[in-house]
């Protein structure tokens, strides 16, 4: 039982709700985080939606330390770090009598106070450099923030830069440490920030959406950035079950790759052999596989190659394939990390999050969406696809918990 590892906790800050209970109705009830930018200046772009987080008071979650040290992706990531600790019955004692691991994805760091930074050096000099911004920009912050605010000094703290699957990375990190016996409890995930630099970056490459995120749509336009933070508690089973943790699901396995094919465009070869790697490792048979989150962005390079893929994979009838950045956006690394709390809650309550703001399947994009409604699903197996530019690759493959080990 040591070596099969479970999820124990699950933290949660996105724009459709904040903890684990909100972001649960939100994904059944299909609800949509799209808003008007507020978070930057969007002068000058003509399309300016996003799915940013309202209405986060981060206060009540930051309890050692100044406030103000910590950037807006540190924060999501603080918050959402302790409610999966609060929700896995973890103590800050219970933690620091163990061996932990914190890692964390990211697309941006903090890059939100970077622009800020930036700005400020253009419109003022080098002399209006604001040194409260300038020392909580490094992304490594992001896990050393985490283990200040939860006292724990005996940890090794990572933070993994793999873009838009960084969130997987984590994840796969996390699985390693409790397999291997490194750790006897990993805290990890993915957090980002909206920031004006990667809004400006897809907004130049044509990807970005003028007013929703329409996935496997014959019409759709791209995508919408999106920001926040998911975070899983990560432990043995043999742990989980001597505390009478709770059980969202059993991370069965993943697989990395990168194929360095282009710098945006991803490779259908290589998302096929990253999944066909991660059915592997975690014992699994295409056919076994009941759920499929797809990285699903929204644009019409990704969700051809990636279907195509997928269909390589399974054939022609592949299990139900949903986009969750048709509600939350692309929150970048906290995408896939985000993605693979939905798929723990789909498990646990036996559902499937829609593909929302769907109107008609591109032909080219054969396989069952979920179009809009949430439906009743026995799910045992889920797979979750994170894909990055530069062709990082992750997925990582979830199950529901069951006494007896697959053979």
């Amino acid at each position: 039982m040591d070596s099969r590892v479970v999820v124990t906790g699950l933290g949660v800050v996105s724009s459709i709700g904040i903890g684990r209970v909100a972001f649960a109705d939100a994904l059944r009830a299909g609800r949509s985080g799209a808003r008007p930018i507020t978070v930057f200046d969007t002068e000058g772009f003509e399309h300016t939606m996003g799915c940013e987080v309202a209405d986060f008071d981060h206060r009540p979650w930051i309890r050692r330390g100044d406030p103000d040290e910590a950037g807006r992706a540190t924060r999501f990531a603080i918050a959402a770090s302790r409610m999966a600790v609060e929700d896995a019955g973890l103590s800050e004692d219970d933690l620091r009598a163990r061996r932990g691991l914190i890692c964390i994805g990211t697309t941006d760091g903090e890059a939100y106070d970077l622009d800020h930074l930036v700005e400020m050096e253009i419109a003022n000099g080098p002399a209006a450099m604001d040194p409260v911004r300038a020392r909580r920009s490094p992304a490594s912050r992001l896990s050393a923030a985490v283990a200040r605010e939860l006292a724990l000094t005996d940890v090794e703290a990572l933070t993994v830069a793999t873009a838009c699957s960084a969130g997987n990375y984590a994840i796969g990190t996390g699985l390693d440490a409790v397999r291997a016996g490194e750790a006897d409890f990993v805290l990890c995930g993915g957090a980002d920030a909206m920031c004006r630099k990667t809004f400006a970056g897809f907004y130049r490459l044509g990807t970005v959406a003028p007013d929703c995120c329409r996935p496997f749509d014959k019409d759709r336009k791209g995508i919408l950035t999106g920001e926040g933070a998911g975070m899983l508690v990560l432990e043995s089973v043999a742990s989980a079950k001597r505390r009478g943790a709770p059980i969202y699901a059993e991370v069965l396995g993943y697989a990395l790759n990168c194929d360095a094919h282009h710098p945006v465009a991803p490779d259908q070869a290589s998302i096929k052999e990253c999944i066909r790697l991660a059915l592997a490792d975690a014992g699994v048979k295409p056919h076994e596989v009941d759920l499929i989150s797809a990285h699903g962005t929204g644009t019409t390079a990704n969700d051809v190659t990636e279907t195509a893929a997928i269909l390589d994979v399974y054939g022609d009838r592949p299990p139900p394939t949903v986009s969750l950045k048709s509600m939350l956006g692309h929150t970048m690394g906290a995408a896939s990390a985000l993605a693979a709390i939905a798929c723990s809650l789909g498990i646990t309550h036996r559902f499937i999050p829609p593909t929302i703001n769907h109107r008609e399947t591109d032909p080219k994009c054969a396989i069952d969406c979920v179009p809009n409604h949430a439906v009743d699903a026995e799910l045992k197996i889920v797979q979750n696809n994170g894909l990055a530019f530069g062709g990082n690759n992750a997925v990582v493959v979830l199950g529901r918990y069951d006494e007896e080990a697959r053979p």
